[in-house]
């Protein structure tokens, strides 16, 4: 599924970096897991842009992404106009916005649970809100694919908002990164599932998705999925965050 892993799996909601850093998750104290999985999301050594596309019942609709550090740019085709979103992380939350006509807008929270052009991520998704989440519960050890993983789970505060009532997290006990995420209802019921199927090698040190696969599930049973494909970036790459 993923070849050759290596030094470090970098993972992270839409865009899923692996490269070279000190960042593990050191034993099995929930907290730590949990804060390791989210600064490996929040820091990359990939500053270029990646294009791709996203597919969903034959669609294909383009996006591009730019790493930078805790700042993350992603843009996406939506009735043949570029919207284009600016997301900042940091230890403890994050701050969504949307760029229109170069004026940077407050993202409204309302919307955080919309479908992005139609497809099975949202903008939720896109945030990984669930990361900071308190209290994760430690479930055991799983196995994904051939890797050894943390098993999390983590409750919705009370007054948080969004689609998800509790979160399941399996997290690689070796490289400190997620490799698999589903989202449940109140019920109990799964909602979503988010599963990285492949990367390429994009330089010496940075390691890159090229495949993860979003799922909705209703009344059980999966409804809907949505491929995010990425491409090689070209050598000059892509002007982004600058």
């Amino acid at each position: 599924m993923f070849g050759d892993m290596k030094p470090l799996l970098l993972i992270f909601g839409v865009t899923v970096a692996f490269t070279c850093s000190s960042l593990r998750a050191q034993g099995p104290d929930p907290d730590r897991i949990l804060e390791g999985a989210r600064l490996s999301a929040a820091l990359t050594k990939l500053d270029d842009g990646l294009k791709g596309h996203l597919a969903n019942n034959g669609k294909k609709i383009p996006i591009t992404i730019f790493l930078k550090g805790r700042d993350i740019q992603f843009q996406f085709m939506e009735n043949n106009t570029w919207r284009v979103f600016h997301l900042r992380l940091n230890e403890d939350q994050y701050d969504l916005f949307e760029i229109i006509q170069g004026k940077t807008i407050d993202f409204p929270r309302n919307k955080l649970t919309e479908s992005i052009a139609g497809t099975d991520l949202t903008y939720e998704d896109l945030a990984l809100r669930f990361f900071y989440w308190p209290n994760p519960k430690l479930e055991g050890i799983e196995t994904i694919g051939a890797f050894e993983t943390y098993k999390l789970r983590l409750d919705k505060p009370s007054k948080d908002v969004g689609n998800y009532f509790s979160v399941y997290v399996w997290v690689h006990t070796k490289f400190g990164a997620f490799m698999k995420v589903h989202g449940h209802a109140k019920n109990g019921e799964i909602l979503k599932e988010f599963l990285v199927e492949d990367v390429m090698k994009v330089s010496d040190e940075v390691w890159t998705l090229h495949k993860m696969q979003v799922s909705s599930y209703k009344n059980g049973r999966r409804s809907s999925i949505t491929d995010m494909v990425l491409e090689k970036p070209a050598k000059e790459g892509l002007k982004g965050l600058r």
